[in-house]
């Protein structure tokens, strides 16, 4: 049995992964253990999670692989930082104590903090294992791959062939033409923060009209073979990290919005002016994917199409490459960011020695399971009221039908930033007000915010124009709500008549499938609205702990943790 580690940490989403003789049998974000959301720390929790998942240790391993070139990235950083000096000087300091001090000895790191030879441990290609991720987890044996994001060590855009388990990069992109970079800064031109809050953008761009694209095309050139340019003016990502952008940006669209004001989109010109701006943007990345998704088809020939990179997380993109761009079928990987970076570099090694592809993913359900002793065992130490249950799905609807929020802590945690059923909060999606008080009362979160529908997939198309398709089981895509299933779908049919669809089957999600089925057997559809469980700036949960604490400080009805434990409002029992 050949063992190899993947690894991705030091920017964002660091995390683990295990692959086994070519199959991934792990995966996990550092973030669901230091409950640091996004933590871009070495995920040594993680690790050691994926081989404890595995019954293995760190002895066991092959390699161990980190998902990009240190040296080549300090390089890239060095040489762009001293071109822009002086504008850089304030900025310089900083770089070089990051780079020359933990960034570049992240191997020697890996190697002592797992406790394996240094010798094992290797580095790859940042976009290399983007693409990998996404071809390797696809369903397909032939197809295009275009990776895009914000930077890797020197690279921000690449379109590759694979096929089997090889895979060839036919061109790419240099730092800092990067689409990444763009959505980043105007992500906190719009008040949010960067590498988290892009998808609160895409969001607030369906309340906008794109009345601000001619502004925008000042930003972002694009032209006929995909390629495109930023312009420099606007940006400022050499001299200022923590917003990205120029004062000439704010002399384009005018002042910045300021973090943390509450929105009113209803009442306010002003954020109307903002959403319009939301919505420029989405437009114009939008028309950018798909001009780089036509080049991939130009230049391969194939009928199949993997995105991965952060940018491939935009859902709205995504569904229109795949209406717009020539493929057939389009997959995205469910942790397309960097926390598949660590998936992609363990596959590669894999293949590189030999191993065959492995399954097409199915679940995303790749973390740790919940203990449920040791949760039952919290529970009563926290005096929380509880029942056991021998048929956890049908007391969850139970709830569901008496118009209950309920949350479900169950099986193993989910890779990526998408709750597929194993650590949601479930409710029906027939009523709008409960969206009000998910958003202002448990989530804690923007108005303006969506919901996802779950469906059961042999039913999806009842509900959803294009679904399912290749990307709705990982809920990367978004499909038109069917005008005839409008009025029952309130609570999850976003103001521009869109939904991002989650398909599941009983083998992708098990419990939540049988929530469904339980809902259509009791005469209703089997559709549920579906959102993360965690509260405003945290991780989401992954072990019974993180839950019982959810439940603790956020007034869901009822909350389902491990196997069997339901959790209700009342005197403990």
């Amino acid at each position: 049995m050949k063992a190899v580690l993947g690894i991705s940490a030091q920017y964002h989403d660091s995390a683990a992964a295990l692959v086994l003789d070519g199959e991934l049998v792990s995966a996990m974000q550092q973030e669901r253990f230091s409950r640091v959301k996004n933590d871009a720390g070495l995920p040594l929790a993680a690790a050691r999670a994926c081989l404890s998942q595995a019954g293995l240790t760190a002895n066991d391993l092959d390699a161990v692989v980190f998902y990009e070139n240190p040296f080549a990235k300090l390089e890239r950083v060095l040489v762009s930082t001293l071109r822009s000096f002086p504008r850089s000087f304030r900025k310089f300091p900083t770089m070089i104590r990051e780079q020359l001090g933990h960034k570049i000895w992240v191997l020697d790191d890996i190697a002592a903090g797992l406790g394996v030879p240094r010798a094992k441990v290797q580095h790859d290609d940042h976009h290399a294992c983007h693409a990998a991720c996404a071809f390797y987890l696809s369903p397909f044996e032939e197809a295009a791959i275009l990776t895009v994001d914000g930077v890797g060590e020197g690279v921000t855009t690449t379109i590759s062939k694979g096929s089997g388990t090889e895979v060839t990069r036919l061109r790419a992109l240099p730092y800092p033409q990067s689409l990444g970079l763009l959505y980043g800064a105007l992500t906190a031109y719009l008040g949010f923060e960067v590498n988290e809050g892009e998808y609160k953008v895409m969001g607030l761009a369906a309340y906008g009209k794109a009345s601000r694209r001619d502004e925008v095309a000042k930003i972002l050139k694009t032209a006929s073979d995909g390629s495109f340019e930023l312009a420099p003016e606007y940006f400022a990502y050499d001299t200022d990290a923590d917003v990205g952008f120029s004062p000439a940006m704010e002399t384009l669209l005018g002042p910045r919005r300021l973090p943390g004001r509450p929105w009113d989109l209803d009442g306010s010109e002003e954020d109307r002016g903002y959403a319009d701006i939301a919505a420029s943007l989405q437009e114009a990345t939008t028309d950018a994917l798909v001009g780089l998704a036509r080049e991939a088809k130009r230049l391969t020939g194939a009928n199949n199409l993997c995105i991965a990179g952060g940018v491939a997380l935009n859902a709205v993109a995504n569904r229109e490459i795949l209406a717009r761009a020539g493929f057939s079928r389009v997959f995205v990987p469910p942790a397309a960011g960097d926390a598949g970076g660590a998936v992609g570099a363990a596959q590669r090694w894999a293949h590189a020695n030999g191993a065959p592809r492995g399954k097409a993913l199915v679940s995303a359900a790749l973390g740790a399971d919940i203990d449920t002793a040791r949760a039952l065992a919290t529970a009563q130490a926290m005096g929380l009221s509880h029942t056991r249950t021998d048929a956890p799905a049908q007391a969850l609807v139970d709830h569901l039908e008496r118009g209950h929020v309920v949350a479900v802590a169950h099986g193993r945690f989910e890779l990526g930033p998408r709750a597929l059923g194993q650590r949601s909060i479930l409710a029906l999606p027939e009523d709008a007000d409960v969206r009000e008080r998910l958003n202002r009362v448990i989530k804690r979160r923007e108005p303006f915010r969506p919901f996802a529908p779950s469906v059961l997939a042999e039913r999806a198309s009842d509900y959803f124009e294009g679904a399912p398709n290749d990307m709705t089981p990982f809920m990367v895509t978004i499909c038109d709500v069917k005008e005839s299933a409008k009025e029952k779908l309130r609570a999850v049919t976003h103001v521009d008549g869109t939904a991002r669809v989650q398909t599941v089957t009983a083998e992708s999600a098990p419990l939540l499938a049988n929530v469904l089925q339980e809902l259509e057997r009791r005469g209703r559809i089997p559709v549920v609205l579906n959102t993360s469980l965690n509260g405003a700036g945290e991780p989401i949960a992954s072990s019974g702990e993180d839950a019982l604490a959810f439940f603790d400080s956020h007034p869901v009805d009822a909350m389902l943790v491990g196997t069997d434990i339901l959790l209700t409002r009342g005197s403990s029992s």
